[in-house]
């Protein structure tokens, strides 16, 4: 049997009744849209990062697009992230018309370096968008260090960090606002697609409520555009609630698979992920590095196992984003990064035989090189 990066049949097969019954739950309520369910998913999963408010939307993209326009973010203003994330996270930015200016990462955590945030402030710059990528945060303390002192919203990338803590401090929590995706792959998935919105700020969570659903604050009237039909499904919202309450289940089961890897491979010449000092690392992905990558992926077909590489093409190398004009060699590191970065398997439904079966077929691969 093929080996993959993620499977989700064993985590369905262990809380198949669990699900089903949500479905029922859901079908058998009377409102299938913006109902109980919704709702309920929106105090819990607020309540679970001690935020005020949580609005629930249809994925993690329109979760940045509309966390972004509820914080006052719009056309030419300009938004620093960085390029080493998944598209859509500068696309969202585009979406509002704000300006994406990526910053370089660090080497060794692949996250935001903070230490080139204050050259890249400009007289425009009106937001922090910082990712907390593979599982872990960027230095939160810092990261409002560095917002206060240039008077800037933070919006928090947390599609990749359900669970991940700084210092203590839970992953959404930092800035006027934080968006997440529950696509299936997530920490927190859903059975199809799905977003939310955390803030404690009153008036992002109200310009959020009336922005997902056409700007409407009471039906067919519209305060605000541009609104959006951005709705978190019923049926996911109920799926959500439910795992939600076995979250910290899986991210103990994420944790543990990495230390296996750990013990498996820590002695080979991979680079194995490195935990930043103060975080709890939740393990969405576990991204390795080696000069020789394209080498080992195309290897390791042999022994059945297909891996991937979390992100081949750094945004700004895109041609879609040709016109933000990043030239090669403007991003060192972060292009660096891309041509040795590859994911191994990592989710919760990941078998001891199955992750020692990848262990082995890659000390194998490494000692042919």
């Amino acid at each position: 049997m093929t080996t993959h990066v993620w499977d989700y049949l064993r985590e369905y097969e262990n809380e198949h009744d669990d699900i089903l019954d949500a479905v029922e739950t859901v079908f058998g309520s009377g409102q299938l849209v913006l109902g109980r369910s919704v709702r309920e998913f929106e105090a819990a999963f607020a309540a679970y990062h001690g935020a005020r408010h949580c609005v629930g939307v249809d994925n993690g993209t329109n979760a940045i697009v509309l966390g972004l326009q509820a914080a006052g973010i719009g056309p030419g203003d300009e938004v620093i992230t960085v390029s080493n994330t998944a598209a859509p996270t500068v696309v969202a930015i585009d979406a509002v018309g704000a300006v994406p200016v990526f910053v370089d990462v660090d080497e060794s955590t692949y996250l935001m370096d903070l230490d080139q945030v204050d050259a890249a402030v400009t007289a425009r710059t009106r937001c922090l968008l910082p990712v907390h990528l593979y599982g872990q945060c960027v230095a939160l303390d810092r990261l409002e260090a560095l917002a206060a002192r240039h008077d800037l919203v933070i919006l928090e990338d947390c599609a990749q960090a359900h669970g991940a803590r700084h210092k203590g401090r839970i992953a959404g929590t930092t800035g006027k606002a934080a968006a997440f995706s529950f696509y299936p792959t997530k920490v927190l998935g859903a059975y199809g697609d799905g977003g939310a919105v955390i803030t404690s700020d009153d008036e992002v969570h109200e310009n959020l409520r009336r922005l997902r659903y056409y700007g409407m604050e009471d039906r067919y009237y519209v305060v605000r555009t541009p609104g959006h039909n951005s709705r978190l499904d019923e049926v996911q919202a109920e799926i959500l609630r439910r795992k939600l309450g076995r979250l910290d289940d899986y991210i103990a089961g994420r944790r543990a698979i990495a230390r296996r890897y750990a013990e498996g491979l820590g002695d080979t010449d991979l680079v194995l992920p490195v935990s930043a000092p103060g975080n709890e690392h939740v393990y969405y992905v576990y991204v390795v590095r080696h000069p020789e990558r394209d080498a080992i992926l195309e290897a390791i077909k042999a022994y059945d196992i297909v891996l991937n590489i979390s992100y081949p093409w750094p945004v700004h190398t895109m041609a879609g984003f040709a016109h933000l004009g990043y030239a090669e060699g403007s991003l060192p590191v972060t292009e660096r990064l891309a041509r040795q970065i590859f994911s191994l398997p990592m989710y919760p439904g990941l078998s001891p035989d199955t992750q020692d079966k990848v262990i082995d077929a890659l000390r194998e691969v490494l000692a042919g090189l």
